[in-house]
């Protein structure tokens, strides 16, 4: 049956394109964010950026808990659109209205600011955002049951996914400027890439189908009544009986809250360290270029050597590069510098290319050892595991510079700011990474799902 599946295509090239271009759309919400709103609110807005650090953590942590009730009504959703698609076209609506108002915060008192901010951060990370990363996550297993296709698409996505955040990355900026800078730079930049996001979302969303449920999921009508009779809480515990979702979920919180702290201090590595802005556009395509690039050839490597040994020698090598990173920052040798980065993203790759299939087997693990299929669940390890990750390093990021005594006002920061700002940017991606790959030296779903067809 499993030959069949691998043999069988269920997409057209133009299909996995559209799919993919959907993290696009999302990142033109998460990319902006990630990048540059710690910087939106300490040197425009004039905030604490301990003070926002902080609601940012709650607030994800709150994320947190509603990445687990979508994943359900994901499970539980029945329309002529499908499950998970509904969900997503509907939900990016509310995710581009709420981040023009993210980076649109009135002249308030300071109180009422935080308030603001706060609400709206809420509104389009645990709510808006989670509902259409989710959907989006799982029409993965929705759309295919070839296990190759996903590892395709999976790495599709992640193309566009690294190709937004470096354009956003590069040009941003430039485009504030363009706009009249200020407040109102900022407004106009959110209103551009909100706009894009929805075209984005919309085509992403129509260009793709659903397969027939019974078809999609290989169920009888006796397991579909029995899953959509499973509660939240039970969806819960098969989660927490998963170890590979586990580790699945501890890749993503690690992996993100890396990239979260990296990509706050990178522009304020840029500016005060080196001093020159301009260069953040550099150091991202340094960075995310090269994953790019080898994503393209994610799909066949995975293909000859599996998954498992894929990633774990892709991981093994970031680590002896990082570790190179380390050496060249400190001692600001930048061109060193630069070229052990480009070689870091390299091989970073195979891991966000087939992580989206890493998460179907783990599915299918929950399939074959409970019964059940909680598809959209399980998917939420994704949307859980990026606003976790990214709320945590977000929060790090923030108090470490109030810790440094990073003043937003200041064209000259003190040592202890450029210290941190320093320990951020070049020392914390190396530690995230050696953490990392021992998670991934436990996770081989590949071959546990083989053990239960023995």
């Amino acid at each position: 049956m499993e030959g069949n599946l691998e043999k069988k295509k269920y997409l057209k090239w133009y299909q996995k394109i559209a799919y993919g271009s959907g993290d696009l759309a999302a990142n033109c919400a998460y990319g902006l964010i990630g990048s540059f709103l710690m910087l939106y609110l300490t040197n425009i807005v004039g905030m604490n950026s301990g003070i926002v650090g902080t609601l940012m953590l709650v607030a994800r942590l709150f994320d947190g808990v509603s990445d687990v009730l979508f994943g359900t009504l994901v499970d539980r959703t029945h329309t002529k659109m499908g499950k998970a698609r509904p969900w997503m076209f509907g939900a990016q609506f509310g995710v581009s209205i709420l981040l023009i108002m993210l980076f649109s915060i009135p002249a308030l008192s300071d109180g009422a600011q935080y308030a603001y901010f706060f609400v709206v951060y809420v509104a389009l990370n645990g709510i808006f955002y989670t509902a259409n990363n989710i959907a989006y996550a799982s029409l993965t297993s929705l759309i295919t049951r070839n296990p190759n296709e996903r590892v395709q698409i999976g790495s599709i996505r992640f193309m566009f996914s690294l190709g937004t955040n470096l354009f956003i990355a590069y040009k941003t900026l430039g485009f504030v400027e363009s706009f009249g800078g200020g407040a109102t730079g900022w407004r106009m930049v959110a209103i551009i890439y909100a706009l894009v996001a929805v075209v984005v979302n919309t085509i992403s969303c129509l260009m793709v189908k659903e397969l027939p449920e019974e078809k999609a999921e290989n169920t009888t009508d006796n397991t579909a009544s029995k899953e959509d009779k499973i509660s939240m809480l039970d969806s819960f515990k098969y989660l927490l009986s998963n170890k590979y979702y586990l580790m699945i979920l501890g890749v993503y919180v690690i992996t993100y809250c890396s990239m979260s702290i990296m990509n706050t201090a990178g522009v304020y590595f840029c500016t005060y360290v080196l001093g020159d802005a301009s260069t953040y556009g550099n150091f991202s395509m340094a960075a995310m270029l090269p994953s790019v690039v080898g994503l393209f050839f994610v799909p066949a490597i995975v293909q000859k050597f599996g998954i498992y040994k894929t990633n774990l020698v892709g991981i093994g090598l970031s680590v002896v590069t990082a570790g190179v990173v380390v050496f060249a920052g400190y001692n600001k040798l930048i061109p060193l510098m630069l070229i052990f980065i480009v070689l870091k993203g390299l091989f970073s790759s195979p891991l966000l290319g087939d992580l989206n299939a890493i998460i179907s087997d783990a599915a299918t693990y929950t399939f074959k050892k409970d019964g059940v299929h909680i598809d959209g669940t399980m998917f939420s390890c994704s949307s859980m595991g990026m606003k976790v990750g990214s709320g945590i390093g977000t929060a790090v990021a923030g108090w470490l510079l109030a810790w440094g005594q990073y003043d937003g006002t200041a064209e000259i920061q003190p040592d202890s700011a450029l210290s941190v700002i320093t320990l951020m940017y070049v020392l914390v991606p190396f530690v995230f990474l050696i953490a990392e790959f021992f998670v991934v030296m436990f996770l081989n779903v590949e071959k546990a799902n083989a053990e239960f067809d023995k």
